[in-house]
C-alpha cells in the first residue's frame, strides 16, 4: 500500500512540472508580434453655436474621430442619419446629447463613406444638418 502512494505522488509531481514547464520555455522561434492597432485620430471639430454646426461638411481620412463641440446655450441631440433610425453612420451616435458647453467624439469612422448627422429634436432644421466624408 505504501508503494502506491509515492509512485502516484511521484506521477502528480511529473503532470504538474511538465505543465509548467511547457508554457514558459524558449521554443527558438521568434514569437510574431501582433498588429499594431490604429491610433484613433481626433479628424476635425464640429462646432455647435445658436448659428447651427460649423462646418457643415469636413472630411476625414478613415479611422479617424470628429469632435462635435456644444458652444450654444441649448442642449443638442448630435446623430447619424436618416431620422429618426440613425442607422447610417452608428460611430456618429455616440456623440449623442449634449448640453451647452460639453463636447464629445464619434466612434471611429473605418468605413469610406459620406455620413450626414443631424440634431434628433430638430431634424429639419437646416442649420444643423451636415456631412462627414471618410476618405
Amino acid at each position: 500500500m505504501h508503494t502506491k502512494a509515492p509512485l502516484s505522488l511521484c506521477v502528480a509531481m511529473a503532470i504538474a512540472l511538465a505543465a509548467v514547464s511547457c508554457g514558459g520555455g524558449d521554443s527558438g522561434s521568434t514569437p510574431s508580434s501582433p498588429s499594431p492597432t490604429p491610433t484613433p485620430t481626433t479628424g476635425t471639430t464640429i462646432t455647435i453655436t445658436s448659428s447651427g454646426a460649423s462646418p457643415r461638411s469636413v472630411t476625414v481620412t478613415a479611422g479617424s474621430r470628429v469632435t462635435f463641440v456644444n458652444n450654444d446655450s441649448s442642449a443638442h441631440d448630435m446623430s447619424s442619419d436618416p431620422h429618426p433610425s440613425h442607422t447610417n453612420c452608428p460611430e456618429i451616435n455616440q456623440v449623442g446629447f449634449l448640453t451647452a458647453g460639453q463636447s464629445r467624439q464619434t466612434g471611429n469612422l473605418n468605413t469610406t463613406r459620406t455620413c450626414g448627422f443631424h440634431d434628433h429634436n430638430r431634424p429639419t432644421d437646416a442649420s444643423l444638418l451636415g456631412t462627414i466624408v471618410i476618405q
